[in-house]
This record gives C-alpha cells, sequence and structure tokens, in this order.
C-alpha cells in the first residue's frame, strides 16, 4: 500500500476519496520472522465517526519496540496501550502522530507513508556550554605550554649550533 504508481495508487486514490482510511499505523521493523520491514496498519471503516469525515490520523510508532527476549532478530512491540490512545483520541502527538486532512493526502498524490507526515523526534545531544568552554580553555592553555616548552628547545639546539637541512 505504500508504493507510488500504477493501480495500486488508483486503490490508495479510490479508499481516501470515498473517506475508508480510518488510521495508518507505522509500527517497528523486525516485529516478523523472515522480514526486517516495518510493518503498516491501515484501519478501514464505512462507517466513521463525524468527527473523523475527510481526516486520517498516521501514528509513527516505528520507536516504540524493545529487543524480543526470546529471539535475537526480532523485536516486540511495545507502549501498545499509547498507540490504542492517541488512535482513539484522535489526537495529534508531535513525532508520534498526527491527524491529516484527506486533501492534504491528495495534494501527496495519495501516499499513505506514514513518515511524509510524521517523523519521530530525533533526541539531540545535550551539550554543557560552560563546561565545554572550560574544556577549550585549559586545552588551549596547555597548547601554550608546549608552544613555550618548543620554543625553548629549539633557543638550545640554536645555541649548540645544530641545523638541519632542509630536502
Amino acid at each position: 500500500m505504500l508504493c507510488l504508481g500504477g493501480k495500486e495508487r488508483n486503490i490508495r486514490k479510490k479508499v481516501v476519496e470515498m473517506d475508508l482510511v480510518e488510521a495508518v499505523i507505522l509500527l517497528p521493523e523486525k516485529l516478523f520472522y523472515n522480514t526486517g520491514a516495518p510493518g503498516v496498519v491501515i484501519i478501514f471503516n464505512w462507517k466513521k465517526d463525524e468527527i473523523r469525515k475527510g481526516k486520517i490520523p498516521f501514528v509513527n510508532a516505528s520507536n516504540e519496540y524493545e529487543q524480543h527476549s526470546e529471539v535475537r532478530r526480532l523485536n516486540r512491540l511495545k507502549n501498545i496501550d499509547k498507540i490504542v490512545e492517541v488512535y482513539r483520541e484522535f489526537k495529534d502527538v508531535e513525532g508520534f502522530s498526527r491527524v491529516v486532512t484527506a486533501d492534504e493526502v491528495k495534494k501527496n498524490d495519495y501516499n499513505l507513508n506514514v513518515t511524509l507526515y510524521v517523523m519521530p523526534i530525533e533526541e539531540g545531544e545535550k551539550v554543557d556550554v560552560v563546561k565545554e568552554w572550560e574544556g577549550l580553555r585549559r586545552l588551549e592553555n596547555e597548547r601554550a605550554e608546549l608552544i613555550e616548552e618548543i620554543g625553548r628547545y629549539v633557543g638550545e639546539i640554536a645555541k649548540l649550533g645544530i641545523y638541519v637541512e632542509r630536502e
């Protein structure tokens, strides 16, 4: 359902225009045997509630996993309650879920790829600026001391009259 061309695009177009897509949920990778690809759950509903008409919630649950305890190459879905909650409550959660209008999906050529509408928030590294500045100043002081020491060695070598030819 996530490829972009031909007959399959026509199916996506039809189900979006008929307002049948209740939700699209992206699952983590390695949940199923014989494939590392992430799964996708598409929920269809012929009789959507009035509040859901003309809208599709996209849920990016791709990070909601833990390593399987018995099968090393598989993952297990976690935080299922969180996924169900955003689906039922029909709400936006930054980096996790977003309710999109059918018009926006149409503008994206009926693409139902969850990551087009919801990208997980990447956790950035927290930097202690004061600590980093102090470290930089310490390194600068060490560099200045080393240059001074090298200068003394060069002076002593010059006093001895030792010269090195350049090639």
